[in-house]
C-alpha cells in the first residue's frame, strides 16, 4: 500500500473511532429543539411534554427554540445551515413538509430534510367557541350554503393539516367557506377564543387544552376520541374524512448517519417511557413510532398519499 493510501486509511479509522466515541456519549451537552411555528401550539405542547424525558434519560437538557414563519418553511428552509453534530434538532410536521414544496419554492425540497423521526399524530376536528351559534355540524353546513364564504375558519398554516382538512370538508359537504392560516395552533387559539372567526379547523387536543371555552362539533378520526367521547366523528355524519398532522424530528442533512440512528434511538425511548405516552395521551395526541430505518417507506407512502390529495383538491396541478 502506497503511503498516501495509508495515512488516508489511518484518517478514516481515526474519524471512525472519533464519531463511535461522540455516538457512543450522545448527548453530552444541551440540545437546540427548533419548533417551526410559535409559542403555544401542537409543536410546542408536545416538545415541552419531551422536555423532561431528554434530562431524565440522558441527564441533559433541550433548550426549546421558536422560529415561526411561512408555515413552518422559514425554519425548515435553514436548518440544514446548522451544524450536522446532533445538537440541532428540529420539529417537523405532515402533511406540511410534502405540500409546501409541491406548491411553490419555499426554500426546501421535502427530500432534503432529515427525518429521524415521527412520534405522534393530533387527528383534524372543527373546533367552535362555548358561545357559539353553531351547535351542531349540520348547523355549520347549513350556514355555509346559505352565505358561501363567508363562514370563516382558522388553521395551523397554509397548506398544513388542518387547510387540506378544511379543502377536502368543503369539497365532500358541498359548501365554499374561508380559511385564515395562522403561525400555529397557539395563534388559531387565539383568534376563536377571541372570536375572530367563526371557527377552527384545529386537532383533538385543542378540545383538551381549551376545555368549556370551546365545543367540539366534529373529529376526523375512525372512531370517536375517548378524551372527547361527546364529540362525533366526521365518519358518524357521514363525510369519508380521517385525518391529522404527524409530528417528528429532524436534523441537519449533513449529520452523519451513525448520528442520526443516535438522535432517532433517543427519540424512540422516550416515545416508549409510560410516563411520556400517558402524558402524551391525556393531551389527546395518538403515539406513533416512525424509526429512521422505516422512515424510506413511511415518507414514501406519505407522500404518494398527499402528492394525490394535493392534486385532487386543486393544490397543485394533475
Amino acid at each position: 500500500m502506497k503511503r498516501s493510501s495509508r495515512i488516508f486509511a489511518a484518517a478514516l479509522v481515526g474519524a471512525a473511532a472519533i464519531a463511535g466515541i461522540a455516538v457512543a456519549a450522545y448527548p453530552e451537552k444541551t440540545i437546540n429543539y427548533i419548533i417551526a411555528f410559535g409559542p403555544g401550539g401542537e409543536s410546542d405542547v408536545s416538545a415541552r411534554l419531551q422536555e423532561p424525558f431528554f434530562k431524565k434519560l440522558t441527564g441533559q437538557t433541550v433548550a426549546i427554540q421558536y422560529k415561526a414563519g411561512a408555515g413552518g418553511a422559514a425554519a425548515w428552509s435553514q436548518i440544514n445551515s446548522a451544524p450536522g453534530d446532533g445538537y440541532t434538532i428540529i420539529g417537523t410536521n405532515l402533511p406540511h413538509i410534502v405540500l409546501q414544496p409541491l406548491q411553490k419554492d419555499v426554500g426546501y425540497k421535502t427530500a432534503e430534510l432529515a427525518n429521524v423521526y415521527w412520534f405522534h399524530f393530533t387527528p383534524d376536528a372543527i373546533m367552535v367557541h362555548a358561545d357559539s351559534p353553531y351547535k351542531t355540524l349540520e348547523d355549520m353546513i347549513a350556514a355555509a350554503k346559505k352565505a358561501p364564504g363567508t363562514l370563516t375558519f382558522t388553521g395551523s398554516g397554509t397548506n398544513s393539516s388542518n387547510h387540506l382538512a378544511q379543502q377536502r370538508f368543503d369539497k365532500l359537504a358541498g359548501i365554499k367557506t374561508t380559511y385564515i392560516p395562522s403561525k400555529g395552533t397557539g395563534e388559531s387559539n387565539t383568534a376563536l377564543l377571541g372570536k375572530h372567526v367563526s371557527a377552527a379547523w384545529s386537532y383533538s387536543t385543542v378540545g383538551l387544552i381549551l376545555g368549556k371555552q370551546v365545543r367540539c362539533i366534529a373529529v376526523a378520526m375512525d372512531k370517536r376520541h375517548p378524551a372527547l367521547p361527546d364529540c362525533p366523528t366526521l365518519k358518524e355524519k357521514g363525510y369519508n374524512l380521517t385525518g391529522g398532522a404527524y409530528r417528528g424530528i429532524a436534523v441537519p442533512n449533513t449529520t452523519p448517519k451513525a448520528i442520526q440512528q443516535a438522535v432517532s434511538d433517543l427519540i424512540g425511548k422516550i416515545n416508549k417511557d409510560p410516563a411520556f405516552v400517558k402524558a402524551m395521551e391525556d393531551k389527546g395526541f395518538a403515539m406513533v413510532d416512525v424509526g429512521l430505518a422505516d422512515m424510506p417507506k413511511f415518507m414514501a407512502e406519505r407522500q404518494a398519499a398527499y402528492e394525490a390529495i394535493a392534486k385532487d383538491m386543486g393544490i397543485v396541478k394533475k
